[in-house]
């Protein structure tokens, strides 16, 4: 799953710096599910409070699987979303996605999420070869 650049941030690319707005909203149009699964994450826990809002829903199809691990897996992409949402990204198995505040009072319960122990306990058969 690639991002699907347009020819004027390719441009703003080879010409030097680009416009992290441009390419987050390359990012938005490119990888749609992954999008709206990290949005509402983040309304989710502005809504709710509380240390972290997760998703446990695997995603429909393989493509939108695909999209998550995309932009999870990319540190350039990863990073611009934690910067426009202002929050921090947290990743296990195929589609266990977390989102937690900047500040330090879910540092504790983000150092569990991401933790080997955390990665173990969230392990099941069904999702062995997602």
């Amino acid at each position: 799953m690639s991002l699907d650049v347009s020819p004027a941030l390719l441009e703003q690319a080879e010409r030097g710096e680009v416009d992290e707005a441009d390419f987050v909203d390359c990012v938005r149009t490119s990888l749609p599910y992954a999008w709206e699964m990290i949005s509402s994450l983040v309304a989710q826990l502005k809504v709710d409070g509380g240390e972290f809002a997760d998703n446990q829903t695997p995603p429909p199809d393989e493509r939108a699987r695909g999209q998550l691990l995309r932009a999870l897996a990319s540190d350039a992409i990863r990073g611009a979303l934690q910067r426009h949402f202002g929050v921090r990204l947290a990743f296990q198995n195929c589609h266990r996605v977390a989102v937690f505040p900047l500040d330090a009072s879910a540092d504790e319960r983000l150092a569990r999420f991401t933790s080997v122990r955390g990665q173990l306990l969230n392990q099941s058969p069904e999702l062995r070869d997602c």
